[in-house]
């Protein structure tokens, strides 16, 4: 048995392969540097591998405890569902082994933080430079029949609009 708590980064799935091999190379670099931690990846729709055969491979290496992360900013209702749907079927099959579904990354401090950091990126490489009070700062995400991923990517957008003194604001 092992005595490294295993983690299991689930992520929602795209036919867009650009996106899968970002979110598998995230995966890959949480490897290297979480040494501490058995690190797997799925997807649950449109993209392999899928959540079920990551959270076997925990299961064949001995975990004796998986934590699933959603690895999406604002999950819709239904890939809430889902993901809770997957981890309860494979919990029930593997009843000897302790598995945890933890919460989404949603409004935490650092990844506005990290969406601070990628604006200030793109207006030191724009060509046409203003200044932010001449600025409109877009957002968009995913989930526009769903009210609650529709009001964190709002709050998300007012916190970066305010924060960072943009002219207006649009979702």
């Amino acid at each position: 048995m092992t005595d490294k708590i295993a983690v299991m980064l689930c992520g929602q799935g795209s036919r867009d392969a650009a996106a899968t091999e970002e979110f598998n190379l995230l995966a890959s670099e949480l490897r290297h540097r979480l040494t501490d931690y058995d690190i797997e990846s799925g997807f649950l729709e449109a993209a392999a591998p899928r959540v079920r055969e990551g959270l076997d491979t925990l299961a064949e290496r001995n975990a004796e405890r998986i934590v699933c992360i959603p690895g999406v900013l604002f999950p819709s209702q239904q890939i809430t569902k889902d993901l809770i749907a997957e981890v309860d079927k494979f919990s029930r099959a593997h009843a000897g082994l302790e598995v945890t579904l933890g919460r989404e990354l949603s409004m935490d401090p650092r990844v506005l933080a990290v969406a601070r950091d990628r604006i200030e990126q793109v207006e030191l490489e724009a060509r046409n430079h203003c200044t932010r009070e001449e600025t409109l700062l877009m957002v968009v995400g995913p989930g526009s029949d769903d009210s609650k991923v529709n009001s964190d990517v709002a709050k998300v957008s007012r916190l970066l609009w305010e924060g960072m003194g943009f002219g207006w604001a649009e979702v």
